[in-house]
């Protein structure tokens, strides 16, 4: 029986991925440094923070001493590129809202905290979320159940009562790794994940029905 709802943020709720990926690229390109679109999509989509550095470090390598020094120039490329367009997903956010009727609410997101915060308002949702993680919560981040199950203990329900909406290969493994129901959010036109452990599929969030899940 379901008794609390978890919500991945980009690619579920916010359709960001694609401006973190050209985040990315220019701040790599501050250093003089270009990685390709595909090879760029590839590093990003349905992939931790944590990794992702680290595989560009391993693919490009020098141009960032550390992760620390990274993060901050390609927040800097996403919120510019982000101030230029609406990158919100209304039917994800919709669900959100009737969800959060019926359910206490969290956001585990491998983003920072002053993102997810900031797109909490943006999504006009801060009284329907209860809690929300960032990737300086927990560790080590999706595809391993850390944020997952720190989110069930603070929501005080067991990790098997909790609801989750990912879109991600990640997300999903992370979700079903520590025995909760999984619903994944499958967008036509993203590149291809490995979606099929989710216990539901779904090209848009807005088809959803909690009758429809066997829990």
């Amino acid at each position: 029986m379901i008794q609390a709802v978890i919500f991945d943020l980009d690619g579920t709720l916010m359709d960001s991925e694609i401006l973190w990926v050209q985040a990315l690229q220019r701040a790599y390109a501050e250093k003089g440094c270009r990685i390709p679109d595909d090879e760029a999509r590839k590093l990003v989509y349905g992939k931790a923070w944590s990794d992702i550095y680290k595989n560009v470090d391993e693919r490009y390598p020098g141009h960032y001493p550390t992760i620390k020094l990274a993060e901050p120039v390609t927040e800097r490329h996403f919120l510019a590129l982000k101030a230029a367009t609406d990158i919100r997903i209304h039917s994800s956010i919709a669900l959100l809202r009737r969800l959060a009727g019926e359910f206490p609410l969290a956001i585990v997101s491998g983003s920072t905290r002053g993102t997810i915060r900031t797109s909490i308002v943006e999504m006009g949702v801060e009284d329907e979320v209860c809690l929300f993680l960032g990737t300086e919560d927990y560790s080590p981040g999706k595809p391993d159940p850390a944020g997952f199950v720190m989110a069930a203990r603070k929501l005080a329900v067991p990790t098997t009562e909790c609801l989750v909406f990912e879109d991600s290969e990640a997300g999903v493994r992370a979700a079903k790794a520590c025995g909760m129901f999984c619903v994944a959010l499958q967008q036509p036109g993203r590149p291809p994940q490995d979606l099929s452990p989710a216990d539901l599929i779904l090209p848009d969030l807005a088809q959803f029905n909690l009758d429809a899940l066997d829990t």
